[in-house]
């Protein structure tokens, strides 16, 4: 498998599982900031997310041919954990909102450990840039993805 292929997909299922790093010097952030057209930094992957009630509804845009599956994500302040089922394997995605147009996303978990995507998204996280906002119509949206 060529390294490019290796790296890529990496990222695609740190991104797609939903962010760890510094929040110390994070700004006043709301919930309405997760909003909106969210992109992978340097893929095409592409997500639309939003707010309801405090739960957080995540869309695929731009899964560049992956199939996946992900259950509506719980906030808590600028951390938000989605379910995302993808390639035989299941796991919590943490997505943290550094600021109204940055998240980091990692796989917080991810079972079995032994299947290849746990494997490669160990230890790495994906930057997301908002490409987009206000946030997307929610007949965008679609809750069973």
């Amino acid at each position: 498998m060529p390294n490019v292929f290796r790296t890529f997909q990496a990222r695609l299922i740190a991104s797609i599982i939903c962010c760890l790093p510094i929040a110390a010097n994070a700004q006043q952030l709301s919930q309405t900031d997760w909003e909106g057209e969210w992109l992978a930094e340097g893929t095409l992957f592409r997500i639309g997310v939003k707010v309801e009630d405090g739960i957080l509804k995540v869309s695929q845009l731009e899964s560049m041919g992956q199939i996946w599956s992900n259950e509506d994500g719980q906030i808590d302040g600028n951390v938000a954990n989605v379910q995302v089922d993808y390639a035989g394997a299941s796991g919590i995605i943490q997505a943290e909102l550094i600021n109204a147009d940055t998240a980091v996303l990692f796989a917080a978990s991810c079972q079995p450990d032994f299947m290849v995507v746990c494997v490669l998204s160990k230890d790495r996280q994906a930057v997301f840039r908002k490409v987009n906002s206000p946030a997307l119509e929610s007949d965008q949206l679609s809750v069973d993805n």
